[in-house]
């Protein structure tokens, strides 16, 4: 029992070790076997296929980035659904009624996000 403890332990630094060396590998290697022919026009910067002009700020939209909060905490309830449709049998009644309760709060905040303006594209 003892000596598989130690081989649990010892597997476990193994890897460990083994990954932090596996990044510095990986990028001294690419730099290594990487073509690198660097021109003018590949070191532009590319955006859009327009072409940078210097001087001008860039704006951003704060709604882009509460879009994308809103779709991660959308794709996190998948993730917290998933299990709960696996053991769906197991649960019972009260697994139904916690995974409505949880359904209605993420609902009540996509109705609170649409009130709020947050989902229009439209400046």
């Amino acid at each position: 029992m003892q000596e598989q403890f130690v081989i649990n332990y010892f597997t476990v630094g193994l890897f460990f070790i083994v990954s932090i060396l596996f990044v510095p590998l990986v990028v001294f290697i690419t730099k290594f076997l990487a073509p690198y022919n660097p021109t003018e026009e590949k070191l532009l910067i590319y955006e859009c296929g327009v072409p940078p002009r210097p001087g001008l700020f860039a704006h951003f939209y704060v709604r882009y980035y509460i879009f994308a909060f809103l779709f991660v905490i959308f794709d996190v309830e998948a993730v917290f659904l998933f299990p709960w449709a696996v053991y769906f049998r197991q649960l019972g009644i009260s697994g139904i009624v916690t995974v409505f309760i949880f359904i209605i709060i993420l609902i009540l905040g996509l109705v609170y996000a649409v009130r709020k303006g947050i989902l229009k594209w439209v400046t």
